[in-house]
């Protein structure tokens, strides 16, 4: 049965009781696709890692202005098999495809992937890859999180402050446009309660532990709550392909 996880969200099954992984988190992703869809450069577009498809579809059907297509990319065959199912439009094409070695024909004008560049070992290459396929002058409109995430999610691979998430797309030909950053607050005790069958239930288990393994990871954690408190942040950029 398709859940929501930590991974993706599925607006119809989301599990919207919860802070950490409710309506509060699919609002966020809308905003960033809102976002992305007032900033596109006309031309073919490519959002990858696309999940379940819903801000493919928000890009399709409220900012279709200039959009010969949409090409929406994701590693996971029931993502796209749902993504395909309810969100068909004419300007979208669903393809599984892992984005580190999808290739697409033609170069894209903008290209979309928001929250991906976290959960990848080699980010940098993800970033040289997709700048392969941009035109110049292109878009490459990106988001990660900028306040510690691998402590709690299993599934992140990297942690990223602002200046270092900037500097991997500004080492390899970009120019940043705009950017703006998310703030979203957290209950610390929901960490230890996570529901069963709902996103929080895929948050790390035995966090003590992985503290014990990884002290740099707990000083990270502490210097972040006393300058952020017990927030999540989220930086969203527009860079331009030099």
């Amino acid at each position: 049965m398709t859940r929501s996880s930590l991974e993706r969200i599925y607006p119809d099954t989301n599990d919207r009781d919860h802070e950490i992984g409710g309506a509060d988190t699919f609002q966020l992703h809308a905003a960033r696709y809102h976002y992305a869809g007032k900033n596109l450069v006309p031309g073919p577009v490519a959002d990858i890692a696309c999940g379940a498809g819903y801000g493919t579809a928000i890009i399709a059907a409220q900012y279709p202005a200039g959009v010969e297509s949409i090409t929406a990319v994701d590693n996971s065959e029931e993502a796209i098999g749902y993504a395909q199912e309810k969100y068909r439009h004419p300007l979208i094409r669903f393809i599984q495809a892992d984005a580190l070695t999808f290739k697409a024909p033609a170069p894209f004008s903008t290209i979309i992937s928001l929250e991906t560049i976290e959960h990848l070992a080699a980010p940098e290459d993800f970033v040289r890859h997709l700048a392969g396929q941009l035109k110049k002058g292109g878009r490459f409109i990106a988001s990660a999180p900028i306040t510690p995430s691998m402590d709690a999610n299993p599934y992140h691979l990297s942690d990223f402050s602002k200046n270092s998430f900037k500097k991997l797309f500004l080492s390899n030909g970009f120019r940043e446009l705009d950017s703006f950053v998310q703030v979203q607050r957290y209950n610390p005790f929901a960490l230890f309660n996570k529901k069963k069958g709902g996103r929080t239930g895929d948050l790390r288990k035995g966090l003590l532990t992985y503290y014990l393994r990884h002290p740099g990871k707990f000083f990270l954690r502490l210097k972040s709550v006393f300058t952020d408190g017990f927030a999540n942040k989220y930086l969203v950029v527009i860079f331009e392909k030099q």
